[in-house]
C-alpha cells in the first residue's frame, strides 16, 4: 500500500516556490564552494569598482550574507508572496518581484553615488585615485583605512550590496495594498496591527534609519525604499489599466 508523503512545499504556487528554492539553493553554494567567492561575482557592486558587472543588478537579489538573512526574507515571500501569486497569477506576480528587487538596486547604486561623491568633495585627488586603486583589494584582505573619510569612501565604491530585502519590501507594500485592514502578527508586539500601519510603520523606519546613517550603513535602507516605491508604481499601474484588479482594494 503506497503511503503518502508529506511535501512542505506542495501548497506553494510555483514561482514563490522557484524563488524560495534558488535563493537557498544559492546560498549553500557560497557556503561550502570556498573557492569560489559567489558574492564577489554576483552581489551588487558601485560601478567604479572594478567588481561590478551588469548583471549584478538581477543576481544580486538572489544572493544572502547569512542563514538568519535568508530566513527572514524567505520567510516573508512564503508568508506574503504566495498570497499575491494566487491572485495575480505567475507572471504578473514574477514581473513585480524581479522590478521590485531591481528598483532597489537602482534606488542603491543612486544613494552611492551622493555618498562617493559627497565624501569626495572633501579628498585630494590623490586620495580618490588611491581609493579607487587599492580599496577593493583592501578591503578583501579584511582591512580597511584608518581615516573614517578613506573608510568610508572604499565601503561605499568596493563592498557590495546582497539580499532580497528591496523585493520582499515590494511584497510588503502590495499586501499592504491590497489587503489594508488585515490583522498581522508582528514581534515583539502582544497584539495585532493592520497591514496598512505596518507597511507606513516599516517605511518609516527605514527612511529614518537611512537618513540617520546616509554616511556607511552595512543595512542597505534606501534600497528597501526603492523596492517600496516601485511597488508602488506597479500596483497603481496595475490597479488602473485592470478593472477587474480594484475589486482587491479595500
Amino acid at each position: 500500500m503506497a503511503q503518502n508523503s508529506f511535501n512542505p512545499l506542495s501548497n506553494i504556487p510555483n514561482v514563490t516556490k522557484n524563488i524560495i528554492i534558488i535563493n537557498v539553493l544559492l546560498w549553500l553554494a557560497t557556503v561550502f564552494m570556498t573557492k569560489l567567492d559567489l558574492i564577489d561575482h554576483l552581489g551588487l557592486y558601485y560601478p567604479a569598482s572594478e567588481d561590478f558587472r551588469p548583471w549584478q543588478i538581477i543576481t544580486y537579489m538572489f544572493m544572502h550574507g547569512s542563514l538568519a538573512h535568508i530566513f527572514f526574507n524567505m520567510f516573508a515571500v512564503y508568508m506574503f508572496g504566495r498570497v499575491l501569486e494566487n491572485i495575480w497569477g505567475q507572471k504578473r506576480f514574477l514581473t513585480y518581484y524581479l522590478v521590485t528587487g531591481i528598483g532597489a538596486g537602482l534606488i542603491q547604486l543612486l544613494v552611492a553615488y551622493f555618498r562617493v561623491h559627497s565624501i569626495e568633495a572633501q579628498l585630494s585627488p590623490d586620495l580618490i585615485n588611491m581609493v579607487h586603486d587599492e580599496g577593493g583589494a583592501i578591503l578583501k584582505e579584511g582591512k580597511n583605512y584608518v581615516d573614517p573619510l578613506l573608510k568610508q569612501l572604499n565601503l561605499a565604491i568596493h563592498s557590495s550590496t546582497v539580499g532580497a530585502s528591496g523585493a520582499v519590501f515590494g511584497i510588503l507594500l502590495a499586501f499592504g495594498m491590497l489587503f489594508p485592514n488585515i490583522d498581522l502578527f508582528i514581534i515583539p508586539l502582544p497584539f495585532p496591527v493592520k497591514a496598512k500601519y505596518v507597511v507606513i510603520g516599516y517605511g518609516l523606519i527605514e527612511l529614518f534609519a537611512g537618513i540617520a546613517n546616509f554616511s556607511f550603513d552595512n543595512v542597505a535602507h534606501f534600497a528597501h525604499l526603492g523596492g517600496m516605491l516601485f511597488g508602488i508604481f506597479f500596483v497603481l499601474y496595475w490597479k488602473k489599466k485592470d478593472s477587474d484588479y480594484g475589486r482587491y482594494f479595500y
